[in-house]
């Protein structure tokens, strides 16, 4: 893979590890499959977690394998190679268990971190409303304590990735102060078989598998220890979240990105048209050039944001700028190779349908391209 020797020798192993697994153990088919038939990738799921993969970045003490977010972005990048759907029903669950080892009290540490790495129970984040987007400080679903202290719940949550999936529990942002536009948001932590809630997955253009969905709830009720720590503190959980997030799948981008790539550049290679490859025709060779030239750049964004990370240096210009041209590059590849394929390339067992219909939901999600172009500019002032 290209760039692979700017990493270092264990970090090496660590990716071609994981690019093994997924063509041994998980493979493009069963991918395709599952994006086909809207089928969440469970038996996947089991097959990682018996890896203890799913314990990368919690401490050897609470269970798992002590590794940094370059380990678990190098991770992201193999997962993603065939879909970046796929990668996220392993990403998602993730940032919320590790928002529950850093926020969590004992007793939720206690409760969840094991069986999530273990694969019994699974997380989704519910941020979003039909309201309040990348405005996500705009959330209007309200949680307010009873004389039991129980909080009742009442509101829409829209755009909830993997929250349909069994065992799931939701972390789910909600407005606890309604005069306090970021201070008064906190985190619940809810079972998705809550009474009270209902889950609908929605049939959207990409994310297939996974599974997004919308959430109503008509006064919900949770116990007092389903807060993630304190009340108005969810503003903050949210923030850090997302600068996991965006690093982790714009390492899955990449990993889908060159892919794409690659798949493209052999068909060009196999493909015959006027007695001759079309690699041959310059054109085609030149538009190939500027997509590993663009893969080859994201890949390296995204390592530095990984790194800087791992090292605990403040990076959210460099996470957006990562999240940012890994998206875009992702989209622009496969589009790219849904041109070099030509009609091929609408047949799902091509798979370059697939990952332009989820390049371009990659530029929305998690913050959109020009969200990440805020956020960029903001650190540009003088």
């Amino acid at each position: 893979m290209a760039l692979v020797n700017f990493l270092d020798e264990s970090r090496q192993m660590w990716l071609g590890i994981v690019n093994k697994f997924m063509d041994d153990e998980i493979g493009v088919e069963y991918i395709r499959k599952c994006d086909m038939n809207r089928d969440y990738p469970y038996e996947a799921y089991d097959k990682i977690a018996k890896q203890g993969w799913l314990g990368l970045l919690f401490k050897e003490e609470e269970g798992g394998s002590g590794g940094d977010i370059f380990d678990y972005t190098l991770m992201a990048e193999g997962l993603g190679k065939y879909g970046f759907d796929f990668a996220a029903a392993i990403l998602v669950p993730t940032f919320t268990a590790m928002n529950i080892g850093k926020f969590g009290t004992p007793e939720q540490k206690a409760k969840y971190i094991q069986p999530f790495i273990d694969g019994k129970i699974r997380f989704s984040v519910s941020i979003s409303e039909p309201g309040a987007g990348s405005d996500a400080s705009n959330t209007a679903t309200r949680a307010k304590q009873d004389a039991n202290g129980d909080w009742i719940i009442t509101g829409q949550k829209l755009w909830c990735s993997g929250a349909a999936a069994r065992d799931t529990v939701i972390a789910m942002l909600v407005r606890t102060d309604p005069d306090d536009k970021h201070g008064g948001l906190s985190i619940l932590l809810i079972p998705n078989d809550t009474p009270g809630m209902v889950i609908n997955k929605l049939p959207t253009l990409s994310r297939h598998a996974t599974g997004t969905t919308e959430i109503f709830l008509d006064n919900v009720r949770v116990p007092a220890d389903a807060l993630l720590g304190k009340v108005g503190q969810g503003w903050k959980i949210i923030v850090e979240h997302l600068e996991l997030e965006r690093c982790s799948v714009a390492g899955a981008y990449v990993g889908n990105a060159q892919t794409a790539v690659s798949k493209a550049v052999q068909y060009a290679h196999e493909r015959i048209q006027f007695g001759r490859p079309i690699w041959d025709f310059q054109v085609l060779r030149h538009m190939l050039a500027d997509c590993q030239t663009q893969v080859d750049a994201a890949r390296l964004l995204v390592y530095r944001a990984a790194q800087m990370a791992a090292d605990g240096i403040p990076c959210s210009r460099e996470v957006s700028m990562a999240k940012l041209y890994g998206s875009e590059t992702l989209k622009h590849c496969s589009l790219t190779g849904m041109q070099v394929l030509g009609g091929h390339a609408n047949l799902p067992e091509a798979d370059m349908e697939r990952y332009l219909r989820e390049s371009v939901q990659s530029t929305i999600g998690g913050g959109t391209s020009q969200i990440q172009k805020t956020i960029i500019a903001k650190s540009m002032r003088l």
